[in-house]
């Protein structure tokens, strides 16, 4: 199969909708970039600051740590630790020992019956409210959650009201309404928001769940690592850990990994370890991947300077864009600036990079 195709009907609808997406400014492209050390990367011959990442605590960036995680590379440690595929899916044969240890350990740290691993906070996302949320539910969720936890409404088979964003006052009113006409009720929020950088008050939502009787989903993907005394995140940071039925994080972000994690009671883990198409049918991580967490977990519960430092350039930044009269937001290491049109945002990311700093124009 060669990569011209003939003017076939669907070529024709393809080139035309991404003449449209070119048009409206809104066309992706994958450019190749190499990781430097100090929070930088390269694109071409360019180095540049990059302010678009999530590596939050530059754990992925510390050769230091990097070169010490690999030192116990040997022969007898090469296939069990840093073994780069792990052959099968977690239910066939690619649940390795790391998966064991990683999800105890969790457990443990978050205080809960358990904790189940996915391969990426996609995968948990698209495989939970799926499963959980049947016909005769309810999914309230927030306007602006991640793409994933859409998708995952949109898989389920219950009924999606959203709500406008962080409106406390809509989402009572529509549990006073709703509530009784349904079984069961999901309450979902991010608690980082990933595009706003605002944060949700999870004391608010514990208070809906125990006074209406919901299930409280939490996605800490912005939040692990970077928020609360432990890192655990924002709940932590608020008190109500304890109070959030399917708590989920990812290791993609702060802790520099790959993979994600639900924590919650053992029947919500069995169940999901029976029923989640995104877990039962995906090959499981490699062992080095596992190994990377296990490596890390003691490190990011001891890194609150750093977790400080990141919240104090956080700040200081957003200050120092209100004083040159621009609009941002956010509460959080997210600083969003709005710059309006599509177009202009393009303008505005290319002579950033022009003066060496990588910023995205999210459109």
């Amino acid at each position: 199969m060669n990569g011209s195709l003939p003017d076939t009907p669907l070529q024709l609808r393809l080139q035309k909708r991404l003449q449209a997406i070119r048009q409206q400014n809104l066309l992706r492209t994958l450019q190749p970039i190499r990781a430097e050390a100090h929070g930088r990367i390269s694109i071409g011959a360019q180095s540049l600051l990059n302010l678009a990442g999530n590596d939050y605590l530059g754990l992925g960036s510390d050769r230091r740590l990097i070169r010490s995680f690999y030192a116990d590379l040997a022969d007898n440690t090469c296939l069990e630790l840093y073994g780069p595929g792990s052959g099968a899916s977690r239910l066939m044969t690619g649940n390795h020992s790391g998966y064991r240890k990683l999800e105890q350990a969790m457990a443990e740290l978050y205080g809960t019956e358990k904790v189940l691993l996915f391969n990426s906070g996609y995968h948990l996302n698209i495989g939970i409210l799926p499963v959980l949320a049947e016909k005769n539910d309810l999914i309230l969720a927030d306007k602006l959650c991640h793409a994933s936890l859409i998708d995952g409404m949109r898989l389920s088979r219950a009924r999606v009201i959203r709500y406008p964003h962080l409106d406390y006052n809509r989402i009572e009113t529509l549990l006073q309404k709703q509530r009784n006409q349904y079984q069961t009720v999901f309450l979902v929020s991010e608690s980082i928001f990933s595009m706003d950088g605002d944060c949700v008050d999870t004391t608010i939502l514990a208070r809906f769940k125990e006074r209406y009787g919901v299930v409280l989903y939490l996605d800490e993907a912005h939040a692990v690592g970077l928020r609360g005394k432990l890192g655990r995140g924002l709940a932590e940071e608020q008190g109500t850990l304890d109070r959030i039925d399917l708590l989920v994080g990812t290791f993609g972000k702060a802790w520099a990994g790959q993979g994600a994690f639900v924590a919650c009671s053992r029947i919500i883990h069995d169940f999901l370890v029976n029923t989640a198409r995104s877990l039962i049918f995906t090959t499981a991580l490699p062992p080095v991947n596992i190994h990377w967490l296990n490596t890390v977990l003691p490190r990011i519960t001891t890194m609150a300077s750093e977790r400080q430092h990141l919240a104090d350039l956080s700040r200081t930044l957003r200050n120092g864009l209100r004083r040159q009269g621009l609009e941002t937001g956010g509460q959080s290491q997210i600083v969003p600036v709005i710059i309006g049109a599509a177009k202009q945002a393009v303008a505005v990311a290319e002579q950033l990079a022009e003066h060496g700093f990588r910023v995205n124009a999210v459109r």
